[in-house]
């Protein structure tokens, strides 16, 4: 049996300042609204296949991995503060505070701020590539209306994407219930299908080439351990590493929701725990099986990268029986479902984030306010002006870029912050704790992640071309700085905003 714990101390306590949101759900509402993260599974596996082939298999199964040890570490952290919202990036600040308080906050509010760029573009893309199929189904006019920089878009991307990012803010103005039930019935029929999709092969093994996969080659044939232009392997696999995590990792969006859950003590190890779970399951399945259905010699094809175009042509393959504009049409509705409900995502957890870190006194007060239904609808609100801009970036390699030089380093903070605690306060109570040797592993996931970001960011943006959308995303990083000047104005011109639960 072993020894009872040591009790918390008095100077192992954490304070901070809590989230005043409704708690009105539980894992299952926590888990399907993060399955948002998950779902983008269906912009990056065509993307990965038709640019590296089955070369880029390893590195996605490794960074999805990955994102599953990133979900345990923050269903760990989320038990140990299940008063603080915004998920992933509300969990630094706590942890550094104590060592170094005039340094916290600053990784606080820029924690938050680098979440919220990564999240907040998801809606746009989502929206826009909603707008092809819907154009394509329907017919719409795809002449383009103008050119901002140098990306085409289409009068009907722009009308459809500002009508859909409106009306998602709907459920989410509404409440955590309400948006946690209209994500229920997107996650049922877009996840329900696309997993369907990723074990049907399994089942017809006369359109199955398993050879496909020997040695990872490259598309062309070559091996995976070949160049591409002037960069080695290496620098190739970190490069497109840049990409896959603004998706695979994504699955962690589920944290954002365990501050508004009626028991977070259970229900984020439960919650966290199959979205990793899950997600390794997904990010793994649909691109293997893109890969030994269709083979290098289809995949060389550019069209494919298009999300639509490569899942009808596999279900196309696997359920021959079944008539082309039939399968147009049910690929086409699962792939607009799963991009609406990623959308939802996007506005609501972010918008925790920017929340919390105005109630930590790193924002400007007016995103404290919560609205008659228990959430943050004027961060939510902020949220979709933002959305309507990025629209006019048009492409998802272009927003990719912009917003991952947020993302994936707003982890790096919580990560280190994982071990601090573990160091400093071994004795806080923890519902659902990790081995103690994970503390180091939290540091190594740091490191790899710092890689992929930095190097993998400025490889990735000439290997795309994209350089300006790259530094567009510094310039939006760095706003954090005159918007945190601005509260501190405020701080100085009357009291701050008191916060909720225990102070800061």
């Amino acid at each position: 049996m072993a020894a009872p714990s040591k009790p918390t101390t008095a100077s192992e306590e954490l304070k901070y300042a809590s989230g005043d949101l409704r708690r009105e759900t539980g894992w299952w509402g926590a888990f399907v609204i993060g399955l948002a993260g998950t779902i983008l599974v269906t912009g990056i596996a065509p993307v990965m296949v038709t640019a590296l082939g089955a070369s880029g298999i390893p590195v996605t199964v490794f960074i999805t991995l990955t994102g599953w040890l990133l979900c345990l570490f923050l269903a760990e952290l989320a038990g140990m503060m299940p008063e603080r919202t915004g998920g992933s990036p509300s969990y630094a600040y706590p942890a550094f505070k104590d060592r170094w308080p005039r340094l916290a906050k600053h990784i606080n509010g820029f924690t938050a701020w680098a979440y919220w760029l990564g999240w907040f573009p998801v809606a746009p893309l989502n929206m826009i590539l909603a707008s092809f199929y819907l154009a394509d189904r329907f017919h719409l006019n795809t002449t383009a209306g103008f050119t901002p920089i140098h990306t085409f878009i289409a009068w009907s991307t722009l009308i459809i994407s500002i009508l859909g990012i409106l009306l998602f803010f709907i459920p989410a103005y509404r409440g955590i219930r309400v948006g946690a039930t209209f994500a229920t019935v997107l996650a049922l029929l877009s996840m329900i299908p696309l997993t369907f999709i990723a074990i049907s092969w399994i089942f017809h093994p006369s359109v199955v080439h398993l050879g496909e996969l020997s040695g990872f080659p490259h598309v062309d044939g070559s091996s995976f351990f070949a160049p591409i232009g002037d960069f080695n392997w290496l620098q190739v696999y970190i490069a497109y590493g840049f990409l896959l995590t603004w998706n695979v990792i994504a699955m962690e969006a589920a944290a954002c929701y365990i501050g508004e859950c009626a028991n977070p003590d259970r229900d984020a190890k439960i919650a966290m725990t199959l979205e990793g779970g899950y997600g390794v399951f997904i990010y793994t399945l649909i691109p293997i099986a893109f890969i030994v259905v269709l083979g290098a010699k289809a995949l060389a094809d550019p069209a494919l990268a298009d999300p639509k175009t490569i899942f009808v042509t596999f279900a196309g393959k696997v359920f021959p029986g079944v008539g082309g504009e039939v399968l147009n049409w049910i690929i086409a509705f699962m792939l607009i479902v799963a991009l609406a409900l990623s959308a939802l995502n996007a506005i609501m957890g972010s918008g925790r984030a920017i929340y919390q870190m105005a109630l930590d006194g790193e924002f400007p007060t007016w995103f404290t306010k919560v609205n008659e239904h228990g959430v943050p609808a004027r961060a939510m609100a902020f949220n979709v002006v933002a959305s309507l801009i990025v629209v006019l970036m048009g492409g998802a390699v272009e927003i990719y870029s912009f917003s991952n030089v947020g993302y994936t380093v707003s982890f790096l903070p919580v990560l280190i912050g994982y071990y601090l605690l573990r160091q400093d306060k071994p004795h806080l109570r923890r519902p659902f704790k990790l081995p103690e040797f994970m503390k180091y592993g939290a540091l190594l996931l740091a490191l790899i992640y710092f890689i992929f970001w930095l190097f993998g960011g400025l490889w990735y943006s000439k290997l795309g071309n994209v350089q300006i959308y790259y530094w567009l995303g510094w310039a939006t990083l760095l706003a954090y700085l005159p918007l945190y000047w601005y509260r501190r104005q405020e701080d100085k011109r009357g009291p701050a905003v008191p916060a909720k639960g225990k102070p800061a």
